[in-house]
């Protein structure tokens, strides 16, 4: 079968991409064929099909964003004119990649769920409607979860494509608590899929193309790696990661961040570099320095180190996230066999924390317990590879590729059975009603 991934950006380090990778991959092992359509798009993925209006970032879709939420956000004609134009020419573009690859199914990435492109949920509703094909909508956060969405000129819109309620939709969360959610506030089923990491493949080890990593970042002989492995946006927390160097007062820790910033501006990476300055933390942030690569390319391109490089020279991981939607960083420090510092949010401790994972635990503050412990793990080698090697074991048994391949055998069959043969169409027969 010829199946579509779509979302907004489909490369780089943010969990959407990643995740999306995974799946492409376990498809792929499943023996279909998978096609990527995003508005922005790298080069290590399945073949793609760009439309530059489906990026977040989009100058076009930033001037919607900034009228349509905030403050200052006013319902006018002259939005909703914008957003339907936006929309309809972004939906002919979804029926040219269908057209051009054959599509049979379509894999939603999070455009049905978090509007930081409405006209790109807009146009995805409407083509899914109008041509009744078999979609997969995967849900990593809802609006609903963000503060920043929570004034909206177009409520009306959000309800009706964020996500939509179609029959030929099968909608799928990442945590217990999203279904939960989805079910009491638009009264939609959803299947449960967490994130997952290829374990079964060995990490690389020090040495050989990663070898020239410290010189990369400006790092010393000697030196300890904290390493912050999330994009710089308020709610990773990452205050609370310098405040914990500040308190173990070791001159040689250095906190890196490998994520970039601007998502969501820049003011909150300044802030937290004043923030490091004030308390004598030597922060890197190396966003510039690191390269983005997949799962599947564990070597960049040799020019600079990748992520993976960064996890393999890194002594302690601080994930102090206040919320997550799952947690692809705490699984990557995981397959790492790296110890962690983690703060108690939400999806962590509905459906991570009871498997029994062993992590430095805080509940959104630093105290001198905290400090003890991660001292204690930094001194005794031995005590931490074994709780290391005890975090491996359980991420492989409960969220391997190879539990993700069995939950979306199971899914396809679902969704095969679910839909009315009428519904699956050949890319030949969509015709688009016009608006």
């Amino acid at each position: 079968m010829n199946i579509g991934i779509v979302s907004t950006r489909l490369t780089g380090l943010d969990g959407v991409s990643l995740e999306a990778e995974k799946w492409a991959i376990v498809l792929e092992r499943l023996g279909h064929r998978v096609y990527y359509c995003a508005g922005e798009l790298g080069g290590n993925g399945p073949p793609g099909f760009l439309v530059p209006e489906m990026y977040f970032a989009h100058p076009r879709i930033q001037q919607i964003t900034k009228q349509a939420f905030g403050p200052e956000a006013a319902d006018t004609p002259k939005l909703r004119a914008t957003i339907r134009k936006l929309a309809d020419a972004i939906k002919m573009r979804v029926g040219e990649f269908i057209r051009t690859f054959k599509i049979e199914l379509l894999i939603v990435e999070n455009a049905l769920a978090i509007p930081m492109n409405i006209p790109l949920g807009v146009a995805l509703r409407d083509f899914i409607a109008e041509t009744g094909i078999p979609t997969i909508a995967h849900h990593h956060d809802f609006y609903w979860e963000r503060e920043r969405y929570q004034l909206c000129a177009v409520p009306d819109i959000l309800d009706a494509a964020f996500p939509p309620d179609l029959p030929s939709i099968c909608h799928v969360v990442i945590n217990s608590l999203a279904q939960q959610d989805l079910r009491i506030w638009k009264r939609l089923e959803a299947e449960l899929i967490p994130n997952v990491f290829d374990f079964s493949t060995p990490p690389p080890e020090k040495g050989g193309s990663n070898a020239e990593f410290w010189e990369a970042i400006g790092l010393d002989e000697g030196d300890i790696i904290f390493l912050q492995p999330t994009r710089v946006i308020p709610r990773k927390g990452i205050e609370l990661a310098i405040e914990l160097v500040h308190r173990l007062g070791d001159p040689r820790i250095k906190l890196v961040i490998t994520h970039p910033a601007g998502d969501e501006g820049w003011g909150y990476l300044q802030w937290l570099q004043k923030e490091a300055h004030r308390k004598g933390v030597d922060l890197r942030y190396v966003a510039n320095r690191i390269e983005s690569v997949g799962i599947k390319v564990q070597r960049g391109s040799g020019k600079r180190p990748t992520l993976w490089d960064a996890y393999v020279h890194a002594d302690f991981v601080t994930y102090p996230s206040l919320w997550e939607g799952f947690g692809n960083a705490l699984l990557e420090a995981i397959y790492f066999r790296k110890p962690v510092l983690i703060n108690r949010y939400p999806v962590y401790v509905a459906d991570i924390a009871p498997k029994g994972f062993k992590f430095v635990e805080i509940d959104g503050r630093i105290t001198d317990e905290t400090v003890e412990e991660v001292r204690y793990l930094l001194d005794n080698p031995e005590k931490c590879r074994g709780v290391t090697d005890w975090n491996f074991r359980l991420g492989k048994e409960h969220f391997s590729l190879e539990v993700l391949e069995e939950k979306l055998k199971k899914l396809l069959l679902f969704l095969t059975a679910k839909l009315p043969s009428k519904t699956t169409i050949s890319p030949s027969e969509l015709k688009l009603s016009p608006k």
